[in-house]
């Protein structure tokens, strides 16, 4: 039997394994300015480059809205939920599912969680429309 769901949510799937955005910064210096930033990583720019392969083809989302993602690590290691939910927002604001990642449109990110499968890493993404 097939589960209905509301028009009201979108779900889909990164199939990679997901990667940190903050612990992948490299500091690099503008020759220009002289002055040190953090730039991501080869490997966060690789995850980048990689997610667009599972972005649905949606109409950019301006409305609020819940993320939920479901990270599922290779390993039972320790991982900053934090860093995980905010390199998937970046992934998501940069292929215009979302138009943004302030507190307008994601007014929450409930129900993230960090979880284990050592043969298929991913991070399953549910977003629920509030307003």
């Amino acid at each position: 039997m097939m589960e209905l769901r509301p028009t009201r949510e979108l779900r889909f799937t990164i199939r990679l394994r997901p990667v940190t955005k903050k612990n992948s910064h490299q500091m690099r210096l503008n020759t220009k300015t002289g002055r040190w930033f953090p730039a991501p990583s080869a490997a966060y720019q690789q995850y980048e480059k990689d997610a667009a392969w599972f972005m649905p083809a949606v109409e950019t989302i301006t409305t609020p809205v819940n993320v939920r993602g479901l990270f599922y690590m290779p390993t039972r290691g320790i991982v900053d939920l934090v860093n995980l939910e905010q390199a998937l927002l970046d992934v998501l604001v940069h292929y215009k599912v979302l138009s943004d990642d302030n507190s307008r449109v994601v007014v929450s990110m409930d129900g993230s969680r960090v979880l284990y499968d050592k043969t298929n890493p991913r991070t399953e993404v549910i977003i629920e429309y509030v307003g």
